[in-house]
């Protein structure tokens, strides 16, 4: 268990400071076209999941994602106990993630988000982004294993651009985001909608999931 949970804090601790830092670097760049930045935060976060999940999959199922444990706990593949270790994991080293990305840059460590991000068109956009992740990792899973980390740093890929909240599709990331007032953060009082809707559609996926790819 032990390096199960080095496995889930240090694969979170770089890829929420890769969220965050690549989002500051590409605000820096892209002389004010948001397109190019969310461009440059797209391209790097892939790449960090693609590796993350290569690295760390076979450890701890490189989870990253509290939805995502959570769903594994559902699906009685993590003990409820497990999942509530790894999220609270996820959570305190991807704070430190949001943290180490902002001293990078010569930025105060400790602050909050002032961007808003709220809305019903915002909240769907969660929640199908979010459905869309745990299925495409229940479904790699599944099929081919070897192909869960080009799968999910594709999907993601795609995710960032169609749906309406650029998908974030996981709670500690999103607490996270709340702790960030850069181009990747979100206010601390539109955190909570976001979440629900996440889980929202983790559930919904996870529930699909059991007619639709699970073995009869």
């Amino acid at each position: 268990m032990v390096r199960r949970l080095a496995s889930e804090g240090l694969g979170s601790f770089f890829l929420f400071a890769c969220v965050i830092g690549s989002g500051i670097m590409a605000q820096d760049l892209s002389a004010g076209n948001d397109a190019v930045a969310l461009l440059g935060n797209t391209l790097a976060t892939a790449a960090m999941l693609f590796v993350l999940i290569t690295i760390f999959g076979p450890i701890s199922g490189a989870h990253l994602n509290p939805a995502v444990s959570l769903v594994a706990a559902l699906r009685r593949e993590l003990r409820w106990r497990d999942a509530i270790l790894y999220t609270s994991t996820q959570l305190v080293f991807g704070i430190l993630g949001a943290w180490a990305a902002h001293l990078m840059f010569d930025l105060p460590a400790l602050q909050l988000s002032v961007k808003g991000r709220t809305g019903v068109g915002q909240w769907i956009g969660e929640a199908i982004a979010t459905f869309g992740l745990v299925l495409t990792i229940l479904g790699s899973v599944r099929s081919r294993r070897e192909w869960v980390a080009p799968s999910v740093a594709l999907y993601i890929t795609a995710a960032y651009w169609f749906t309406s909240s650029t998908s974030f599709a996981n709670p500690a990331i999103t607490i996270a985001r709340s702790l960030t007032n850069t181009f990747a953060g979100i206010a601390p009082h539109d955190v909570p909608p976001f979440i629900i809707a996440q889980l929202v559609g983790a559930g919904a996926a996870a529930l699909l999931a059991r007619w639709l790819i699970d073995p009869s």
